[in-house]
């Protein structure tokens, strides 16, 4: 695991030109394409509920929410809910990722690399190097989400809209390639998620 505590916002990055391309499933039918989707359902439940952080950073904006609400929210979510379920973040390492993650990089990777015998090796890894991209990134958020609530300063606000920003960013790229790469793969080697 990389120790990304100490990079700037900027360089938390995914790098999308280096993202190999997952090879496809020639037996794979139409049923099997759809059936891998699910992720994408997954995926966009999330989204909805980041898009609830960005109301909240507006209305603190506009002077119409105090910044105490922006934690609440964050910790409401379920991939917050996930984080303090599944794992806790000890110094450097994180020691347990986040649930969706989780049940990815334990699981879902795992399966799918056995079944493809390998052919997806290349991707899976991207993928879990992107994880820990968006691990760093929440745990900014969070971070920025109490310094926010402690002291409600300009400085303070912009640090926590410009680190959500950027997680919704490597989020929504990330979801679009795992989508992408593995739908296929998904459907054809686990049936569904």
């Amino acid at each position: 695991m990389m120790d990304l505590s100490t990079h700037s916002l900027n360089d938390l990055t995914l790098d999308e030109f280096s993202r190999p391309i997952a090879p496809r499933v020639p037996a794979a039918t139409d049923m099997h394409r759809r059936q891998g989707q699910q992720l994408a359902a997954i995926h966009r439940h999330y989204l909805i509920e980041m898009a609830q952080i960005a109301a909240v950073l507006a209305r603190i904006e506009a002077g119409d929410a105090p910044p105490e609400n922006l934690r609440q929210i964050i910790l409401s979510l379920d991939m917050a809910e996930n984080l303090r379920a599944f794992g806790n973040l000890c110094g450097r390492e994180c020691q347990v990722l986040k649930f969706h993650h989780d049940i990815e990089g334990s699981d879902m990777f795992p399966r799918i690399e056995a079944a493809g015998g390998g052919m997806f090796r290349e991707v899976v890894a991207k993928l879990l190097s992107e994880h820990e991209v968006v691990h760093e990134l929440i745990i900014r958020l969070g971070s920025a989400a109490d310094a926010l609530m402690e002291d409600p300063c300009e400085a303070n606000f912009v640090d926590a809209a410009t680190t959500y920003q950027k997680l919704e960013e490597v989020i929504r790229s990330h979801f679009g390639y795992e989508e992408t790469e593995l739908a296929e793969a998904i459907g054809y080697y686990l049936g569904s998620i």
